[in-house]
């Protein structure tokens, strides 16, 4: 697995169109988890908050976008246009990357995460 310094070093390692839809899905990531975490995980870059939000790739001629399986579950009907898996949802580099149904994922996922924070958190007291 090759390394990365930051995700800035992730994106310039791709050809430029890949680039273009790497800052792209960046940004909507960023603005949609303004508190999280960026950071390179399993090789590519990774959004956490209280856990992982989601992570993303360039591949050839698609960028994967890694949400987690709850979020691929929640927004199933949404992604009936793009190749998907139980964590894992495809945007091929020739069409536009969905940015307001990766938003709406992402801040689903940052919901879910602080739940789960809260949920915990709440236990220890008792």
């Amino acid at each position: 697995m090759k390394t990365y310094a930051n995700v800035d070093a992730y994106i310039k390692a791709f050809p430029i169109p890949a680039q273009k839809a790497l800052r792209a899905l960046r940004a909507t990531v960023r603005k949609a988890a303004p508190g999280a975490d960026e950071v390179i995980s399993y090789g590519m870059p990774a959004y956490k908050q209280h856990g992982v939000i989601a992570y993303f790739g360039a591949h050839t001629g698609h960028i994967g976008f890694y949400p987690t399986s709850s979020a691929i579950a929640a927004f199933a009907k949404d992604l009936t246009r793009y190749t998907w898996s139980k964590g894992t949802v495809r945007f091929p580099l020739d069409r536009p990357i969905p940015h307001a149904l990766v938003a709406r994922m992402v801040r689903y996922r940052v919901k879910e995460n602080e739940q789960k924070f809260t949920s915990k958190a709440g236990s220890r007291r008792r």
